[in-house]
């Protein structure tokens, strides 16, 4: 009788517990889907984060708005989320709901672009690129491949896409750009517009290149998507992308290998979009009551070209080709 008198109690303990048990509930702010890097980006880390068991996501496009990306913060607030992961449209202007997000106290995870106001807020983890490194990796291919083919001691005009203007990483990019520049001297920017990371306006911007700037030898695009735009221009003006024109890509989308293996695209310098594999041990380990610093975690990344072994200092580019299967995103 009192074996089943205790097997009674262990069983109603166990349903209790199981009616007090809630879901761990993620927010996730995201800037839109502007881009292929950036679905691919929502959906790694939606994936892994909705295939988690016990976990539940929030999740919010803000549409490459600002404004909806605060009322989306101010929403999770009030939901009373357990932890945010935010993705800024831009750098400023965060100061305000950030610290709303602090005084009530829900951990905080920056992903891909960390606002310019990290150093006044409280945030549990950062994980993002290495902007300006990728950016003095665009022009620092341009150069070496340039004198790699004989062209090192030529002036050759530049044009350099920037993505959205404001953006981290549109100023960290435009930043190791024009550094980069002052160490190949041959190189001459003769254009720099923002093509706000698409295609679209990727292609529309080339147009007005091709258009009012007499001569355009290499274009440093900061992102695949605007890159593979131009590409579109170039070729309905009649030039051959590629050849006629260089092209640096960043951020390493299976569509810029694509391009390369084709020959219309020169290189991509990688970011990777893919965060989940760093952001669910984060939290599990948060969970746990571990703690992270606040230094930003920068995924080790490569550089992709037609036929590989471009010295930058810092990496070795690769033959895209030999890789592509590999690539998933």
């Amino acid at each position: 009788m009192k074996k089943v008198l205790l097997l009674a109690l262990v069983l109603v303990m166990a349903l209790c517990a199981s009616a007090y048990a809630k879901d761990v509930v993620i927010a996730f702010s995201q800037i839109g889907q502007e881009s292929d890097w950036r679905t691919a980006n929502t959906d790694d880390l939606r994936h892994a984060i909705e295939g988690h068991e016990g976990w539940k996501l929030v999740y919010d496009d803000g549409q490459q708005k600002q404004e909806n990306q605060i009322k989306a913060l101010r929403n999770f607030i009030t939901q009373n989320v357990d932890y945010i992961l935010f993705t800024g449209v831009v750098s400023t202007g965060w100061d305000e709901v950030l610290k709303e997000v602090n005084e009530a106290e829900i951990p905080l995870l920056l992903i891909d672009r960390i606002p310019d106001c990290a150093d006044k807020i409280d945030y549990v983890a950062a994980f993002g690129g290495d902007f300006v490194e990728e950016g003095r990796r665009q022009v620092a291919w341009a150069g070496e491949y340039l004198k790699s083919i004989g062209k090192g001691d030529t002036d050759v005009n530049v044009v350099i896409m920037e993505g959205t203007t404001g953006a981290s990483a549109q100023t960290g990019r435009t930043e190791g750009n024009l550094k980069a520049l002052k160490e190949y001297p041959h190189l001459k920017l003769v254009g720099q517009q923002s093509g706000n990371f698409t295609r679209a306006e990727g292609q529309a911007v080339m147009e007005s290149w091709l258009k009012s700037i007499d001569k355009i030898d290499v274009l440093i695009a900061q992102n695949d998507d605007m890159a593979l735009g131009a590409i579109d221009a170039i070729k309905a003006a009649g030039k051959v992308p590629g050849k006629d024109i260089i092209i640096v890509g960043c951020d390493s989308v299976k569509a810029a290998f694509d391009s390369i293996v084709a020959g219309e695209m020169n290189c991509t310098v990688e970011c990777t979009p893919l965060y989940g594999k760093f952001v669910v041990p984060t939290i599990e380990a948060l969970i746990k009551g571990e703690k992270f610093s606040k230094t930003v975690v920068h995924p080790e990344e490569g550089v992709f070209d037609m036929n590989g072994g471009i010295d930058l200092g810092t990496v070795k580019s690769i033959k895209a080709a030999d890789v592509i299967a590999t690539r998933q995103y």
